[in-house]
């Protein structure tokens, strides 16, 4: 006969088995659930300002704030093995020398739980009981009893998940860039990307449009328009004193350049 050592190996190894495998199957089941995504994205404006990196930085930097308008519908990528979604903008802009690659920045990001995620499962809910109820006092429920009976309250529509309707968004992160100059740069565009968590399996990242396998199709938008970063808000005036003899009277000619 086998010790109880022995059977407690058994029966852990077995019920490891059975989860791996159960996992699995759940990791792959998603493949045939159909991936539709869509976006659209704007620009709305755009500016660019000197600053310093931090409060302690000795050197001036070049920064850039990006407002944009992005409306995306992302519900078909939410299935039983979700858990949230990572959504995010992306900025690319062309390096200063054609032999490096282009720049890339994200400038606003966000996360979209699941609705288990939102509302996760209450114990007591199964028994009947709920948090609210048990917490009731008694003076609550003669209050209770002699006010007046109010309407039944109407349920909330509840928003699929994954459905965005942002307008002028603000950016969370500010671009620079390794040179320290961004005024004047072009061929900058936004893009959508997003990255998909699930419980268990790998990690799914975007794909572009024309792109797919299988019933998983690529993203339907989600770059904008090819834009220019701006000049500089308020450049002041750059002026050389010329330096040399100081000449004789009548004889003064203009010693100060300015550039533009």
């Amino acid at each position: 006969m086998h010790s109880s050592l022995v059977r407690l190996q058994n029966v852990f190894g077995f019920f490891t088995t059975v989860a791996f495998t159960i996992s699995a199957l759940v990791a792959l089941s998603v493949v045939v659930s159909p991936q539709t995504p869509s976006a659209s994205i704007a620009l709305r404006n755009v500016q660019v300002v000197k600053g310093r990196q931090h409060y302690y930085s000795k050197t001036k930097e070049e920064y850039a704030h990006i407002k944009f308008d992005l409306e995306a519908d992302f519900t078909s990528l939410f299935n039983w093995n979700t858990k949230q979604l990572f959504v995010y903008v992306l900025a690319t802009y062309p390096s200063l020398t054609t032999s490096s690659p282009p720049s890339q920045a994200i400038i606003w990001d966000t996360i979209i739980a699941s609705p288990s995620q939102q509302h996760p499962l209450n114990p007591l809910e199964l028994l009947g009981l709920s948090s609210a109820s048990t917490s009731k006092s008694p003076s609550s429920t003669k209050s209770k009893s002699k006010a007046k009976p109010s309407a039944a309250p109407t349920p909330k529509a509840t928003a699929k998940p994954g459905v965005l309707n942002l307008k002028n968004v603000k950016p969370k992160y500010q671009i620079t860039d390794v040179s320290g100059n961004l005024a004047n740069r072009g061929n900058v565009t936004l893009e959508v990307g997003w990255n998909v968590q699930p419980w268990v399996g790998a990690l799914t990242w975007t794909m572009r449009e024309g792109s797919g396998w299988g019933r998983w199709k690529g993203v339907k938008g989600g770059i904008s328009e090819v834009f220019e970063m701006p000049g500089l808000k308020g450049k002041k005036v750059d002026t050389t004193v010329g330096t040399g003899p100081v000449p004789k009277g009548g004889e003064a000619v203009p010693v100060v350049s300015v550039r533009g």
